[in-house]
């Protein structure tokens, strides 16, 4: 019976860390949508500054990016793909907007 309530007592316990990391994981959301939002807001005005559609979309820019943020990964030693790949999708993303603020500028 001790052996039951002790497993009972740890998975409490991992139930409340699971919480705690969760709370952990909703801040950290929060900040990075703050970044974005702080980006966006570049890149709309990169978006009226550029002249035609092949320099927003500026292939050898988005590589150099990569190439930055997965230095920027390795040295703070986490996962380099996952950080390239979340970086793709964002940019692809950025670049979508971009283009239509230029267009919306030309």
């Amino acid at each position: 019976m001790a052996t039951i309530q002790g497993n009972d007592r740890d998975a409490q316990a991992d139930k409340e860390q699971l919480a705690a990391v969760r709370v952990a994981v909703d801040e950290v959301d929060e900040q990075i949508v703050t970044l974005i939002a702080r980006r966006e807001r570049l890149i709309k005005i990169a978006g009226t500054l550029k002249g035609d559609d092949a320099e927003v979309r500026a292939p050898d820019r988005v590589e150099k990016i990569i190439e930055h943020v997965r230095s920027a990964a390795e040295a703070k030693d986490i996962d380099p793909d996952i950080v390239e790949s979340t970086y793709r999708a964002m940019i692809s993303g950025f670049i979508e907007l971009e283009m239509r603020v230029h267009k919306d500028n030309s």
